[in-house]
């Protein structure tokens, strides 16, 4: 795995949530972190990042893990989706949202809470600022976040504000994007620990 360049902004996934079976976005659960042992090459590879996290605990923990002993400024911009009355439902409950094209979903907002655009455009700023300082060579810089946070850097990378939903993302995986003046490019997504050096 190469190492991660001073031009890059990572979108760190939090550790796999103790959700309890429920969808959780806004609701603030811990993180279930593995042994030390095993975040040990996510640790080498990120060393020397910078990092900033989301507000919720299991963001603020997993970043406590990967980064021991660093200053983790918390931004609230980088939340994940209010899924509003939907958030807190067993999984077993929820609408099926399978028959909705990746448009329609992406505009989709639950009673009460935000879109996949919305979250996007809640997030924008805050990733712009950060790539914008990365780009100048500031970095490497690390968000530790959700899902759709990565989900919301695809897509300003790609340039178009449903492509982030195309993406998976793995608990505890890094969006690598590099920063340029002007703009983000994609280097890889789902990198985990087992597959670094």
């Amino acid at each position: 795995m190469t190492a991660i360049g001073a031009s890059e902004l990572v979108l760190i996934r939090h550790a796999p949530a103790d959700h309890g079976g429920r969808l959780v976005g806004r609701t603030d659960v811990p993180a279930l972190l593995p042994e030390p042992g095993a975040l040990a090459p996510l640790v080498r590879l990120l060393s020397g990042a910078r990092v900033v996290t989301s507000p919720a605990l299991r963001c603020r923990q997993t970043a406590e893990a990967l980064f021991p002993g660093a200053e983790a400024p918390q931004d609230a911009r980088l939340w994940e989706q209010d899924f509003g009355a939907e958030d807190g439902l067993p999984f077993a409950e929820l609408p099926d949202l399978g028959p909705l094209s990746r448009g329609a979903l992406a505009t989709r907002r639950p009673p009460g809470g935000e879109s996949f655009t919305d979250l996007v455009s809640r997030c924008r700023p805050a990733l712009e600022e950060l790539a914008g300082e990365a780009a100048k060579g500031q970095g490497p810089i690390a968000v530790v976040a959700h899902a759709g946070v990565a989900r919301a850097g695809l897509s300003l990378a790609l340039g178009l504000p449903d492509a982030g939903l195309a993406f998976e993302i793995a608990p505890l995986s890094l969006t690598r994007l590099r920063a340029y003046d002007g703009g983000l490019s994609v280097i890889a997504c789902n990198v985990t620990g087992q597959l670094s050096a």
